[in-house]
């Protein structure tokens, strides 16, 4: 093998991955509770993958429900190097059009009601948010939405809201604002996670429908997202394949964001006041560090 095992987080519409080979489901146990579904792990070509549906099969979580911790956690203890996320968006800019792809460079974290760290009292870890996209696998990624026939936007900010509703149109011009490209409710606290746990993250945002501050059109629907959805899953498992066909035969290296060392430089608890329960439960997260 190359080296690389791909960590995919399918969105809204995306259920499953084209090609596979070798494939198992995996019921992963993690301290953080059950994963959003079981994981496929298989490969195509000298690629390891291993794929997670965020809402579950039949679309059963809300954004709020999702289990991100343990879904984290379990791509990592199934050893996945890299974690593509795969999400739906709405569009804050005209130029942002439904179909189009995004590749974020930047988040806006307004959820509050979700647990966004694996670090707690008994083991203190502050990670950097900077930059909190690998620049490695998103230009991969782009690049390969591009080969599939997909306009791609690079770079731009996600603001991520707690839904299940959609924002008002208040709301909406408020993050319009701010600069916000995006508009989605799943990639936080997914990112920080991610972060945390030294796995380099990107994400493919899928563009279905304008925000509600675009008043010459209607105001967003689950109706008018899932035609759009369709068409934007196809392009994505394509893209998937463009990613796949990159990697083969190229040697993972480090991230050059350093990126798999973060924690290096983030644990702030001396050792003789780090409670040894939250050490057990961070033993995949950051048991390097740890042993």
């Amino acid at each position: 093998m190359s080296g690389w095992t791909l960590g995919i987080i399918g969105g809204s519409g995306l259920y499953e991955i084209d090609g596979l080979e070798g494939t198992e489901e995996i019921a992963v146990e993690t301290p953080w509770g059950a994963p959003s579904d079981k994981l496929v792990r298989g490969h195509i070509g000298d690629v390891s993958l291993v794929f997670l549906p965020r809402h579950g099969k039949g679309h059963r979580l809300t954004p709020s429900t999702v289990p991100y911790r343990a879904n984290i956690d379990a791509l990592k203890r199934l050893g996945c190097t890299d974690v593509l996320s795969i999400s739906a968006c709405g569009s804050l800019q005209e130029a942002y059009a439904p179909g189009d792809f995004v590749m974020p460079d930047q988040f806006i974290d307004r959820t509050v009601s979700r647990d966004n760290s694996f670090f707690g009292p008994g083991m203190v870890a502050h990670v950097s948010m900077a930059d909190p996209i690998c620049e490695r696998l998103s230009a991969m990624a782009g690049d390969a939405a591009e080969a599939a026939g997909v306009k791609v936007h690079r770079g731009g900010t996600y603001l991520v809201i707690d839904g299940p509703q959609f924002s008002s149109r208040a709301e909406s011009f408020l993050y319009r604002q701010w600069g916000c490209d995006i508009i989605g409710m799943t990639n936080m606290p997914e990112a920080k996670l991610a972060r945390e746990a030294e796995l380099p993250y990107a994400t493919m945002a899928m563009v279905t429908d304008y925000d509600c501050w675009r008043e010459e059109t209607d105001a967003v629907s689950v109706t008018n997202v899932l035609e759009v959805m369709q068409k934007n899953a196809n392009a994505a498992k394509q893209a998937i394949a463009g990613i796949v066909k990159t990697l083969q035969g190229v040697e993972r290296t480090g991230s050059p964001q350093g990126i798999e060392t973060c924690l290096d430089y983030a644990m702030i608890t001396a050792p003789d006041a780090r409670d040894p329960a939250m050490l057990a439960k961070l033993d995949a997260v950051a048991g390097r560090l740890l042993v």
